[in-house]
């Protein structure tokens, strides 16, 4: 029988080699077992491994699961108002216009040579009772006539700046609609309340855009039945929001109504 002597592990080596000697330890304890130990220890290095990654799978599900959560849907967000209320009684009529005041034309004099008068002034009589102005006309009685007491300060107040609803600009959020839908799903919190009793809805917010690009002006023009947290969490994100690019009308910037419906959705 031929021997292999490069194997440490041959039993017909390690017979031959400690014949005589003491067998029951020692270095031919240890070769006859070379072959079992290794077996043992890959053994056991597969079933560490195979564990670990066992367990990184299970803790990895489980954490999935842990962030699962509500989710708030911003993808149906549009410029368009609210359906109107049945309710809601209609819009107040346009004013009337103002009364027309009678007047008197003022003609300026002019010197000619062989001026003759075609237009004669009013007596004066006639223009301390009655307005001077660039053409003629009679007044319809319901003028209001302010007396000239000489006792105001001469300071007229400035009058409020108008609120457009549509312009040739219109306001945007800096980065677009898509940067708007990051921005409230980010920092919207759904509230607990609602969460817990699976309220959900979409909540329709007015605000304006200053001239400035910041919000003012922020109310709920229609909200959801039972979720008071909803409307006050969309009007608090809003009012956060970070500064607008304002609307223009006629090349400058002007005070623009914006509406927002934010839809609050669970899974």
């Amino acid at each position: 029988m031929e021997i292999n002597w490069n194997n440490v592990a041959s039993p017909e080596r390690n017979d031959l080699v400690f014949e005589g000697r003491n067998q029951s330890y020692g270095a031919y304890e240890i070769r006859a077992n070379y072959t079992k130990t290794v077996a043992l220890i890959l053994a056991g290095m597969f079933l560490s491994v195979g564990l670990a990654f066992g367990i990184k799978a299970v803790m990895g599900l489980k954490g999935a699961a842990e962030k699962k959560g509500p989710v708030i849907d911003v993808s149906a967000i549009d410029l368009t108002p609210p359906p109107p209320d049945a309710d809601e009684p209609p819009p107040p009529p346009p004013p009337p216009p103002p009364p027309a005041i009678e007047m008197v034309k003022f003609v300026p004099p002019v010197i000619k040579d062989d001026a003759v008068e075609t237009d004669p002034p009013p007596p004066q009589e006639q223009l301390v009772e009655t307005n001077v102005g660039t053409v003629t006309q009679e007044g319809n009685g319901d003028e209001v006539v302010i007396p000239s007491d000489n006792t105001g300060n001469g300071v007229v107040e400035e009058k409020a700046p108008e609120i457009f609803t549509v312009v040739e600009g219109m306001p945007e959020y800096p980065g677009g609609m898509g940067d708007l839908m990051k921005y409230l799903q980010n920092n919207i919190n759904y509230p607990q309340v609602e969460k817990e009793a699976g309220i959900q809805g979409k909540v329709f917010v007015k605000f304006v855009v200053n001239p400035d690009g910041s919000i003012s002006n922020t109310e709920v023009l229609r909200g959801v039945a039972g979720g008071e947290g909803l409307s006050k969490e969309a009007v608090r994100v809003v009012k956060s929001m970070p500064k607008w690019k304002p609307g223009k009308q006629n090349g400058r910037t002007v005070p623009v109504y914006f509406n927002l419906p934010i839809n609050f959705k669970l899974n």
